[in-house]
């Protein structure tokens, strides 16, 4: 898949509008994950170096479609401005109107405004078209480089595009170009790990790699309900019994697919989730009654192992053990681990995603083992079910003329 690219078009003197995915975890006003802002750097610098006027679009939280300052974007301007090293970033109270158009207006060529919550606007969330040429109006050039907003049809995401020549930041192109190989045209043989704990919740995602990869291996919680179709008893673990046909049909599926279903064979139960609680391993024929499965056990882990190492392709999506309270972490990071060292090797191409997976892979300090590490999550996770996403829809169905951008003269700057 070919998105239209930044350096497809001529950007200097232009105003460009920029929509990023500044969502960023955040305590007491403080930013305590900047992870995601620092993969839009690529995309802010090259405009910046092209004497564009960048203009930030974003949306901070869930506020409802009302101002709610305790959600404003206001305080990421010093974020920001220390990741562009120092460089001034000036800030709108608005996205829309009158003071955003003098914000615009009074930035030169090279300078960076950040515009407020775009979800202060109910239009945002509802896609409202008017909204979307409202937002157009204040530029001349449109960057998506939100893959992890672009499987939500709003107003900026889908709306400017009609009005706006448009293409694809840096982090957009590597996230389609990442994602669209692991699954289209992958070295195999290929496996996805999928963890996680319900079946309810990635029940598409299941169904679409059972026909796309060679070796399906379930962990976390979502594998107790496909024990419990099997006919095993899982105690007082985590399990969707209702999902018991429906595991049923996924475990046919595989089959019938020649995809490798890969279930744990022994488990790690204990009779409460807390540091180091007393825990013991047990095969899944043999689950007391009284306690949980809260970790893979470590032959089913040898296993696992054993599948991975004869893979040449693989896709991890979600846990596979309860990663956050030790001891149970340690599934998840012995075959991160074994996956982070075949990817070094050259050996296995590896492509992770979603949010858990990001903070289990960061957890085990692997995060930047991967040969790609996605910062999206339902983004990801829609793609991996096989769905359009509108934003790269919406991105591909947009043509870049040369004629639409005629190279700025000296007068234009």
């Amino acid at each position: 898949m070919h998105l239209p690219s930044l350096d497809s078009i001529d950007v200097s003197g232009k105003t460009v509008l920029v929509r990023l995915d500044l969502n960023l975890p955040m305590q007491a006003g403080r930013v305590t994950d900047d992870s995601r802002l620092k993969r839009v750097l690529p995309t802010l610098q090259q405009l910046i170096a092209s004497h564009a006027k960048v203009v930030i679009l974003s949306h901070f939280g869930r506020p409802g479609g009302r101002v709610d300052l305790s959600q404003s974007l206001a305080p990421l301007v010093n974020v920001l401005s220390e990741a562009l090293w120092d460089r001034p970033v000036g800030f709108s109270p608005d996205c829309v109107g009158l003071t955003a158009k003098l914000a615009v207006e009074n930035a030169k060529p090279g300078d960076v405004v950040l515009m407020e919550n775009l979800r202060f606007h109910s239009q945002e969330e509802a896609g409202d078209a008017d909204f979307a040429a409202q937002l157009a109006s204040l530029g001349d050039v449109f960057v998506n480089d939100a893959f992890s907003c672009s499987h939500r049809a709003h107003a900026s995401i889908v709306g400017i595009n009609p009005h706006l020549p448009s293409v694809a930041g840096v982090l957009m192109q590597q996230e389609v170009s990442a994602l669209s190989s692991v699954l289209s045209n992958p070295n195999r043989p290929l496996a996805a790990v999928v963890g996680g704990s319900k079946v309810s919740s990635k029940l598409e995602l299941l169904e679409n790699l059972v026909s796309k990869v060679d070796k399906l291996i379930i962990g976390g919680a979502m594998a107790h309900s496909f024990l419990h179709a099997q006919g095993y008893m899982v105690g007082k673990s985590l399990c969707e019994y209702e999902m018991k046909n429906t595991a049923r049909r996924i475990i046919d599926v595989a089959q019938k697919s020649g995809c490798e279903l890969v279930l744990p064979t022994d488990a790690v139960v204990a009779r409460s989730l807390k540091k180091q609680s007393a825990c013991e391993v047990v095969p899944v024929s043999a689950i007391p009654g009284d306690a949980m499965i809260l970790d893979m056990g470590p032959m089913s882990i040898l296993q696992v192992s054993q599948h991975l190492m004869a893979s040449k392709s693989v896709v991890w999506n979600g846990p596979v053990g309860a990663f956050e309270t030790s001891p149970f972490d340690a599934s998840t990071i012995t075959l991160a681990r074994l996956v982070a060292g075949l990817t070094r090797a050259g050996v296995v191409h590896s492509v992770a995603g979603g949010g858990d997976t990001v903070s289990a892979l960061s957890h085990a300090g692997l995060a930047l083992e991967f040969s790609y590490l996605s910062t999206a999550g339902g983004a990801f996770l829609e793609w991996l079910e096989g769905k359009e996403l509108p934003g790269v829809a919406a991105l591909m169905a947009k043509k870049v003329a040369s004629c639409e951008l005629p190279v700025a003269s000296a007068a234009s700057n």
